[in-house]
């Protein structure tokens, strides 16, 4: 008995799926049939900028916004090495000689 109120509650929502895909897809239709309205004239001409855009006195920042630099890895390493031993903490970094003595890392 149960079986037959699950098929029938699946078969009700799949109608009323279809039965709106199929209007979505007439109401598009017809949508796109409709010609295309002009713009209205009340409307303004000149496109306003964001306001992060502007600087303090209102005008658009002519300088670049993102910039990216692409420097090599082993750079990179130096520099963090290099911030990482002038840490506090970065004095009980153990020695490169001593990464025999660690055990091995379990893998995930």
């Amino acid at each position: 008995m149960l079986q037959l109120l699950y098929i029938l509650a699946f078969t009700f929502l799949a109608f009323i799926a279809v039965g709106n895909l199929i209007r979505n897809l007439l109401a598009f239709g017809n949508e796109a049939r409709q010609p295309v309205r002009s713009v209205p004239t009340t409307r303004r001409t000149q496109s306003i900028p964001h306001p992060e855009m502007l600087d303090d006195a209102g005008r658009v920042v002519q300088e670049p916004l993102l910039v990216m630099r692409s420097i090599g890895i082993d750079d990179m390493r130096d520099r963090l090495d290099a911030i990482y031993d002038s840490s506090p903490e970065g004095s009980a970094r153990p020695n490169e000689e001593d990464e025999d003595d660690r055990p091995p890392l379990a893998s995930i």
